[in-house]
């Protein structure tokens, strides 16, 4: 995975070359160590945030030459706000920050790391350090030149200056997995179809063995004997065959009920015979978002050796209208036995997900199952790309996604199910119908979904709005967000994994 910036930590007082970046609150107050570092700067320094309206707001920065006094030949300065009003996720923030104002010739740069009443906490500088890796990220590998004024990938070794080395390396080592895990998901989305495509994206998911994981491809023979239908269905349009991953992380005790998790894995969606208009349609390289998170989260989970048995599972496929793909009216049968009529073709994501989701569901009985799917554009008329639509049959379950949603960023928001629904998916002549009417379009497809969990406490999180094209945020500059990991990573290790 690329990552071109290198973080590490230092002790107290840190040498001050290159870019210095040191932190403030709302009062323009500075730690200690920063004011040592900053010196008879410290008046300059005053003079240059009064010109500029610097006033220490959270996330705010004040950028400028070194002034004299300080070795560093830059200074940026970021405002924390009021330190009691400090979230565990604005420190990811202040990273990401930090990151925006660096540039390529930013090699080297240091961060005092504290507050401006005390040490800053280890986790908290971990914090700093991942948002600083999430923001410099870049998918650039195919520009084989760069315009004018384009900005140069970020090279750049940084150090934390911290009161704790230890502490602040113990904690960044498990967050910095969390990190590859997001990146990786991130990679997985940029790619484009011509060189992600099912079989290609499943080599990539076969790679985590590396890190334990243990990892099954079902091909379509093999997909065929098991009964998916539905998800085999989608794929017969294309000259790419369809694939289901399963990947395995045994970090539990054994005979422990694994958690598990579900990604939509449509690798490029052209709508089948209910095609899509031309507008925008190479965005539908990016709907295999949820394919891409549980991949990354798999990773996240392994490389820290996770206390929890895991399953992710990701149904791979490409939507094409050749003269084999299947058509509205056509009637398959998924895995569960359940008949489906196929009403529109461009709602394949439903009927990938409802052979995985079965499939998990009967051969490994896990505690909970949450899926992930850039589902419905209309979770984004609902929710537009600030929350992740969330459809649960479980209360337990969605409080604790909407409590790690709030810690992490990455937020989610309930919404209804109920037989009043149910009723718009049912068909004259088949089990239940692939699409329902216009309005609440999200619902009707969590609904479809929740026919295919068997019972099992169920999430299912519509990513449409959140996993690409969303507006870039202070850790995230990229196409694809790699958003999820972080999410379910969090949820895992706070209500799941076994404590040491």
């Amino acid at each position: 995975m690329p990552d071109a910036v290198k973080v590490g930590f230092v002790a107290f007082p840190a040498a001050t070359r290159g870019v210095l970046v040191v932190f403030c609150d709302d009062a323009l107050k500075y730690g200690a160590e920063t004011r040592k570092a900053l010196g008879t700067a410290a008046d300059t320094l005053k003079r240059a945030a009064a010109a500029n309206q610097f006033k220490g707001k959270s996330a705010s920065t004040l950028d400028m030459p070194a002034p004299e006094g300080i070795k560093a030949e830059r200074l940026i300065v970021v405002g924390l706000g009021k330190v009691a009003d400090i979230e565990e996720k604005d420190f990811l923030r202040f990273g990401g920050v930090t990151a925006g104002k660096l540039n390529a010739a930013s090699t080297v740069v240091t961060i005092i790391a504290e507050l401006p009443d005390g040490a800053m906490p280890a986790d908290a500088a971990a914090a700093i350090a991942s948002g600083i890796r999430l923001r410099a990220y870049r998918f650039d590998r195919y520009k084989t030149k760069k315009k004018e004024g384009e900005s140069e990938t970020l090279r750049a070794d940084v150090s934390l200056a911290v009161g704790d080395v230890a502490a602040a390396r113990k904690a960044f080592a498990p967050a910095s997995h969390v990190v590859d895990g997001v990146i990786m998901a991130r990679e997985l989305v940029n790619e484009p179809p011509n060189i992600l495509y099912p079989v290609e994206f499943a080599r990539r998911a076969s790679q985590l063995r590396k890190l334990g994981v243990d990892v099954e491809v079902l091909d379509v023979p093999a997909m065929k004997k098991l009964g998916m239908g539905a998800l085999l269905g989608v794929a017969q349009g294309s000259t790419q065959p369809g694939r289901t991953v399963i990947m395995r992380w045994h970090g539990g005790k054994k005979g422990d009920q694994p958690v598990a998790f579900v990604g939509k894995g449509v690798c490029f969606d052209t709508g089948g015979i209910s095609i899509k208009g031309a507008a925008s349609m190479e965005d539908m390289k990016g709907d295999m978002g949820g394919a891409a998170c549980v991949v990354g989260l798999m990773h996240a989970l392994a490389a820290r050796k996770a206390k929890v048995n895991v399953v992710g599972a990701i149904g791979l496929v490409e939507n094409m209208p050749d003269g084999n793909a299947q058509r509205p009216g056509d009637i398959v049968t998924s895995m569960s036995g359940q008949t489906i009529e196929i009403i529109n073709t461009d709602a394949e994501g439903r009927l990938v997900l409802a052979d995985v989701l079965w499939y998990v569901a009967k051969k490994f009985k896990p505690k909970f199952m949450v899926d992930l799917a850039t589902l419905t554009g209309a979770i984004m008329v609902a929710l537009g790309t600030e929350y992740a639509g969330m459809f649960s049959n479980n209360d337990e379950l969605s409080e604790r996604l909407s409590r790690a949603g709030n810690e992490t960023g990455e937020r989610v928001w309930r919404m209804p199910l109920g037989p009043e629904y149910d009723k718009l998916i049912d068909s004259k002549f088949a089990d239940v119908k692939n699409a329902g009417v216009r309005n609440g379009g999200s619902i009707t497809a969590a609904q479809f979904l929740q026919r295919f969990v068997d019972n099992t406490p169920w999430a299912h999180l519509d990513i449409a709005g959140t996993a690409m094209g969303a507006p870039n945020t202070d850790i995230n500059h990229s196409w694809g967000s790699g958003y999820g990991v972080r999410l379910l990573e969090r949820l895992v290790a706070e209500h799941y994994e076994a404590k040491k």
